[in-house]
């Protein structure tokens, strides 16, 4: 008998703590696309070229003011550089294929603190239809109904995403008219509760 008791006891007790137990839930903040901003640098072997690229949607989601995922999308026709020329290029198939692929995405799958207000976050970059995980720091504050989630130098290999127009890695004959496989990205998001 005192088993059973125990058992209904325990029971009981775990029902109690649940009812008084509220689940901290998720928050979502939604990204303003006019105040983020997505900055790039390729390089080359001459010099170096430099734009931007519009994020068109994306929300991130917090629990007790931590970031725990979410994703944003970028739109691939709002791709620009510093030369109209080199704009146009960058649409056709060589390198983003615009037409084809107009959106890229990035999805949060991990996150882990580094103190300070600094984030290590991990997640899948889907380029042209293929997808790599990449992982890079992050500083992240919250004010008031406000997030701001900025992240420099993100490096990242274009030959992964099936982009290889001028690659040393793919073409050794093209001297000084090689591109970097690396390019870099500067994100700036602003998301909104």
């Amino acid at each position: 008998m005192n088993r059973i008791n125990l058992a209904i006891t325990i029971i009981a007790a775990v029902f109690l703590l649940m009812a008084f137990t509220t689940p901290v839930k998720l928050e979502t903040y939604k990204v303003d696309t006019e105040l983020s901003s997505i900055d790039w640098i390729g390089r080359k072997v001459t010099g170096k070229h430099n734009g931007k690229i519009n994020i068109s949607s994306g929300e991130v989601l917090v629990k007790e003011n931590d970031v725990q995922g979410g994703s944003f999308t970028m739109d691939m026709n709002s791709i620009i550089s510093d030369s109209e020329k080199l704009t146009s290029y960058l649409k056709n198939e060589d390198f983003f294929s615009v037409e084809k692929n107009p959106t890229s995405k990035f999805v949060i799958t991990k996150v882990s603190s580094i103190g300070n207000q600094r984030i290590n976050v991990s997640g899948d970059l889907t380029i042209k239809g293929h997808t790599e995980s990449i992982t890079f720091p992050a500083s992240v504050k919250k004010k008031g109904n406000s997030l701001v989630a900025i992240a420099n130098k993100i490096m990242i290999n274009r030959a992964k995403f099936n982009i290889r127009y001028g690659s040393k890695s793919f073409f050794n004959d093209i001297a000084n008219k090689a591109i970097d496989d690396e390019f870099e990205l500067a994100i700036n998001l602003v998301a909104k509760k």
